[in-house]
């Protein structure tokens, strides 16, 4: 069985900029009929989420409050790239403002489209080891967090029970116990 032909983008024009990304429609010749459509996506930079774990096997996890969800979420770290930034400066970035915990390194552990149907970026996803507490959480205006040590034999278990509830989150943990299967063969 074949694959759909791609869609031929005509124009993209951009309908709100709402800081931290832009909603836009793109105008697309159908390649069944060759009609055009209009589409809209969500335009933003690239995300990064950490699993950090420290050297007693806890998963350092962040605690906030989520408009979306309209509930405050457990979640590991994670936040936008920025501009020209490498995603793993990235993540030990918003791993340390976050959580106040530092890594000697991350390790890529993979990389998921949030959702094609609406965003073309990408979450990169990373794996921090030994992660040991520096400073204070540095939350900005916008935010306030709280840091949860969560024995990483129960993150299963809390998904399962919807305690952990974030989709890409979940991702992150997929990757993560893969990550572990594989090394473990």
């Amino acid at each position: 069985m074949s694959r759909p032909p791609a869609w031929e983008p005509l124009e993209t024009e951009i309908l709100a900029d709402c800081r931290v990304f832009e909603v836009a429609r793109t105008r697309t010749r159908s390649p069944h009929n060759g009609e055009v459509y209009d589409f809209f996506r969500i335009e933003a930079g690239d995300w990064v989420n950490v699993v950090p774990i420290t050297e007693n096997d806890e998963v350092v996890m962040v605690a906030q409050y989520r408009h979306g969800a309209d509930r405050v979420m457990l979640e590991t770290p994670g936040g936008m790239v920025d501009p020209g930034e490498d995603p793993a400066v990235a993540a030990a970035r918003e791993l340390l403002e976050e959580t106040g915990y530092r890594a000697a390194s991350v390790e890529r552990l993979g990389g998921v489209n949030p959702n094609p149907a609406l965003f073309g970026n990408r979450l990169h996803l990373f794996l921090a080891r030994d992660v040991v507490w520096q400073q204070a959480i540095q939350n900005s205006e916008r935010e306030e967090t709280s840091v949860e040590l969560v024995p990483l034999r129960e993150i299963p278990e809390r998904v399962l029970a919807g305690e952990i509830d974030h989709a890409l989150v979940v991702a992150a943990f997929y990757w993560f116990e893969k990550r572990a299967a594989a090394a473990a063969t």
